[in-house]
């Protein structure tokens, strides 16, 4: 009786929720744009103040963790690393490591001042390498033994109907990997508690198209030919290169102009509408001497090439806007955020 009741009571639940799909937005920040502290993790044993970086940036922060599997040659255990590479070499902190014992301070602080209105203050972001099932259930477990820190949802019977998110000071998201969608949601029972939520399935761009072809489709397609479907219970977020809003990306036009504005809002608006929260990544500015291990790959090549993307970014509600240049975003949206709401072109 008391399991049907409470069947029940979360087909309702979702029933209500479908019907608002942009009830759970307001979670993060009010909706509003937050700075994804992008790879934020050490490279090679280099840079190793990556986490302490971005949680000294101010809050809600997201903050990137790839994750890759490592097993130790001399014993067979394996264990969840957080790793540049898909084949990490044994040195490289593990997830509890990197993550949960140099934030356990902050996330403690939150709970001990109980201002629940402000939670999440961490987005955990992974990046998986690896999809084999022994790190996807390893990570399941560590969510577990971290699970009161956690922002959860009760899986619904229905996929469709999205639940409501308990608020608490992290919320852990994923990408679009089915084989992470069957250990993160299609595994747990109805009535349990989600753990980590995973984004939207891209499509795939036309058969045929090669190259710079991909690149021009991804810039012009209409928003619904890049992603169409409701969030569901699992899926509440959209992940996309900057490759959808200027064609070429970071090595294209150096020149921020009208039309990439338009597309850019077009974009987030979809989004939203949808129900959707919407990163991009990744948005740096940098010269030679400025780099620290970042590489050209999201180079704009100077901060004042970098600049009006940030501004349009926050100006349409990215919800993550992700960089490298922890600090100098973070400023930034002190600095502009209350200035530069959606729908404001100041």
């Amino acid at each position: 009786m008391k399991l049907a009741l409470l069947a029940s009571s979360l087909l309702i639940a979702g029933s209500a929720a479908a019907q608002n799909p942009n009830a759970h937005l307001d979670l993060l920040n009010h909706n509003q744009p937050i700075l994804d502290a992008h790879n934020c993790y050490p490279y090679d044993g280099k840079w190793t103040d990556r986490v302490p970086r971005a949680l000294n940036s101010g809050y809600p922060v997201s903050i990137e963790q790839d994750l890759a599997w490592y097993v130790d040659p001399a014993t067979g255990a394996g264990r969840v690393v957080v790793s540049h590479s898909a084949k990490p070499t044994g040195a490289e902190p593990t997830l509890k490591e990197s993550f949960f014992d140099q934030a356990r301070p902050v996330i403690e602080k939150a709970i001990q001042e109980n201002h629940k209105d402000r939670w999440p203050v961490i987005v955990l972001h992974f990046d998986f390498k690896d999809n084999r099932p022994e790190i996807l259930a390893a990570v399941w477990k560590l969510l577990g033994e971290n699970e009161p820190w956690l922002s959860t949802a009760i899986k619904t019977q229905d996929a469709n109907a999205l639940s409501p998110l308990d608020r608490k000071p992290v919320l852990v998201v994923t990408e679009e990997s089915d084989a992470q969608q069957k250990v993160f949601y299609d595994d747990v029972p109805v009535g349990a508690k989600l753990r980590v939520f995973g984004s939207a399935h891209t499509k795939n761009p036309p058969a045929g198209l090669v190259g710079k072809e991909i690149q021009h489709w991804e810039a012009t397609a209409p928003v619904e030919d890049l992603f169409s479907e409701r969030p569901t219970n699992y899926r509440r977020w959209w992940n996309s290169s900057w490759y959808t809003v200027e064609e070429g990306g970071q090595h294209g036009s150096i020149t921020w102009t009208d039309a990439d504005d338009k597309r850019l809002r077009a974009l987030v608006n979809h989004a939203h509408e949808l129900g959707y929260w919407i990163r991009f990544y990744t948005l740096d500015g940098f010269s030679p001497s400025e780099d620290r291990g970042w590489g050209n790959y999201y180079n704009y090549g100077s901060r004042e090439a970098v600049i009006p993307r940030w501004k349009a970014a926050i100006a349409a509600g990215v919800n993550f806007v992700a960089s490298d240049q922890y600090e100098d975003l973070a400023e930034y949206m002190k600095q502009n955020s209350q200035n530069l709401r959606p729908g404001n072109t100041k």
